[in-house]
């Protein structure tokens, strides 16, 4: 009779798409996934065989789950961080850390900590309580107007964020219960991100640099890699990636948000976790970086990040006025037989996010106008077509 073969358990807190799309990456590497959902309708409780139900912000429900796990990670930034440290008391390690984790979830912890590292980033300032307005306008008087409010905790998907030159704003919000930044608002080229992973050993890998295209807040396009961009200012931007990850004790994913400008890069956001910015490597890189996140926070040797093509192209698909999605399928498939389609198993509500599509080849172009039409005929069909 031989012992038995203990393969470690990561549990993900968090069901939605990100989780959804990790239990693809744990299947292929034989390692179990436990995910923490608030609701079995939930993207990732659909799909994934050990859900269990509860709130990732209770930590009795937060211990529950732990228990039994090897490894504790993260489809979101909302758990507080007493309860990831609580966890880790517990015995179970949490991948990132509640220290690195903090920089993620507060935009001013984060705008600080980076600053003081020397990192690149736009001119900032905490919002004060008092004379909020009076704050502001000197703000503007020396960096611009108009300039961007942005609350320091939550906000995704251009929620939370304001660009404007109203400064009694601030105090309207603050009255609110919001937690205020105020930023300059960078003259910028174009949008980048930089996707780097990190081990506990200290091993760290860098995906190419990928230019995001923004519609009102909202990511709907990613190109891997980024066109146009030069080799010295993409080892600039893995280089500045990898050293905050190292600096801020990351394990796991960083996506380093940024802007391009005339003089180099300005760090915008970071998130540690997979990011919808590398969705394209699901199908464009040798090693997805939803396998390549449960490779650090299990400590393995990190994969390869080789693009698989010249380019891939992502778009983001959106929910339309028609929730049913499926029976667009047929064209899509029928039109385009290389294009990938990943769906979330997401109500459709417009704007949302339900999924996105890849394709991957060498004509730029041509992939960017491929991946327009399927993420827009998945959105409308036929009679809204082309209309983002």
């Amino acid at each position: 009779m031989t012992d038995a073969v203990h393969v470690p358990v990561v549990g993900m807190a968090g069901g939605g798409q990100l989780a959804r799309m990790t239990q693809q990456a744990a299947i292929a590497l034989g390692v179990p996934l436990r995910v923490l959902a608030g609701d079995p309708a939930e993207s990732a409780a659909q799909v994934v065989a050990d859900v269990r139900l509860g709130d990732d912000r209770s930590l009795p429900d937060l211990l529950a789950f732990a228990k039994g796990c090897d490894v504790v990670t993260f489809d979101h930034e909302h758990v507080p961080g007493a309860h990831i440290e609580a966890v880790e008391a517990a015995g179970v390690p949490c991948r990132p850390g509640p220290e690195a984790l903090l920089n993620a979830q507060d935009k001013g912890v984060m705008r600080e900590r980076l600053s003081a590292l020397g990192v690149p980033c736009p001119a900032f300032a905490r919002v004060p309580a008092d004379d909020p307005a009076g704050f502001l306008a000197a703000f503007a008087r020396e960096h611009g107007s108009p300039f961007v409010l942005k609350a320091a905790r939550g906000g995704y998907d251009g929620k939370g964020v304001w660009v404007t030159g109203d400064v009694a704003l601030a105090a309207r919000l603050q009255a609110e219960g919001v937690d205020l930044l105020v930023e300059e608002k960078v003259p910028f080229r174009r949008e980048l991100a930089a996707l780097v992973a990190r081990s506990p050993y200290g091993q760290g890998a860098a995906y190419p640099v990928v230019e995001t295209v923004q519609e009102d807040g909202i990511c709907v396009e990613v190109i891997a890699p980024a066109p146009g961009l030069s080799e010295e200012r993409s080892a600039q931007a893995q280089s500045l990636a990898l050293d905050v990850a190292e600096r801020l004790g990351v394990t796991g994913l960083l996506a380093v948000e940024l802007f391009e400008t005339a003089d180099g890069v300005l760090v915008n956001e970071l998130a540690m976790r997979p990011h919808n910015s590398g969705h394209w490597t699901i199908d464009g890189s040798r090693t997805s970086q939803f396998e390549q996140h449960l490779r650090a926070v299990l400590d393995l040797p990190l994969g390869s990040t080789e693009p698989t093509a010249p380019y891939t192209v992502m778009a983001n698909v959106l929910g339309g006025d028609d929730p049913d999605v499926f029976p667009r399928y047929f064209h899509v498939m029928a039109h385009d037989p290389g294009v990938k389609i990943h769906l979330y198993g997401k109500e459709s509500r417009p704007g949302r996010k339900i999924g996105h599509v890849n394709v991957s080849g060498s004509d730029l172009s041509d992939l960017r106008e491929r991946a327009r039409h399927a993420a827009d005929f998945l959105r409308w069909g036929p009679a809204m077509e082309g209309k983002r």
